[in-house]
């Protein structure tokens, strides 16, 4: 009767006779030890302690085991951590644990970022960019102009310089012919010997209003833009 009862009691407390120890030390992101944190295994029944100074310990039989720490600020859930660890054999198994700040903290603190407390900094940085686009749109306006303006007394300075004269006259052929002719076309309608119209084309040339391209025995005379 005396050997049945240890034997029974092995059977019904296995617990009591193979079992570990889990246990550790909590801290916090700043590796501080946390304070106030609650720590739970699921063990059968499942146990849990309030750790005052942030350590803990558990005796549990052999089996796979998750250990969740929690750290709370009245109802709200500021950080917490679970770790799984297995235990094979009797012994001390160390799990020291690291807490996170809560999904639920870090959820609340975008939806506070979400209100802009500086809504005047917003406003007057789109009035900056209006302001450099308005400038940047005047300065390729005003260049865009003076271009045109120059091309404008370009050609009139042209026209002034030639009109009235045989130059003027020359020029005014090619582009009455398109912008395009020949020299022999040139002295057609111009009175004046080969010799003079050779040498005024030579000279439309040199000024850079005109482009002369040999082509055979005679030249085609452009009119440059």
């Amino acid at each position: 009767m005396r050997l049945i009862i240890p034997f029974v009691m092995l059977l019904l407390f296995p617990q009591l006779v193979f079992s570990a120890t889990i246990y550790g030390t909590i801290y916090d992101l700043s590796l501080d030890k946390a304070k106030d944190i609650r720590v739970e295994i699921n063990t059968e029944p499942r146990q849990f302690y309030i750790s005052k100074n942030g350590s803990y310990a558990f005796n549990v039989p052999n089996g796979d085991y998750r250990v969740e720490a929690r750290q709370y600020i009245g109802d709200l859930l500021k950080a917490s951590v679970s770790e799984n660890i297995t235990i094979k054999d009797q012994g001390s198994y160390v799990l020291d644990l690291i807490l996170f700040p809560s999904l639920e903290e870090d959820l609340l603190d975008d939806d506070i970022n979400i209100i802009d407390p500086y809504p005047e900094t917003k406003i007057n940085f789109v009035i900056l960019f209006i302001l450099i686009l308005f400038i940047l749109v005047a300065i390729f306006v005003y260049i865009k102009n003076k271009k045109k303006i120059s091309i404008t007394e370009a050609e009139k300075k042209t026209k002034e310089e030639y009109e009235g004269n045989d130059l003027g006259q020359i020029v005014k052929i090619i582009k009455d012919e398109g912008g395009r002719t020949t020299q022999k076309h040139i002295r057609k309608q111009i009175p004046l010997s080969e010799a003079k119209i050779s040498l005024m084309i030579d000279e439309l040339e040199h000024k850079g209003t005109i482009e002369k391209i040999k082509k055979g025995r005679g030249n085609i005379i452009i009119l440059k833009k």
